[in-house]
């Protein structure tokens, strides 16, 4: 129990949950971003 504990209770705890959850965020962001480039028809002369 100690772990939660440090996990949400201090300040290294609470950079590491906000640190991994801008990682989730930002692959999950590019992963939409070029999945659907990839589905554009190119464009070109």
């Amino acid at each position: 129990m100690k772990l939660w504990q440090d996990l949400f209770s201090t300040d290294y705890g609470l950079m590491s949950i906000i640190g991994l959850l801008f990682i989730v965020f930002m692959g999950v962001w590019y992963t939409r971003f070029f999945l659907r480039k990839m589905n554009e028809a190119p464009r070109g002369k």
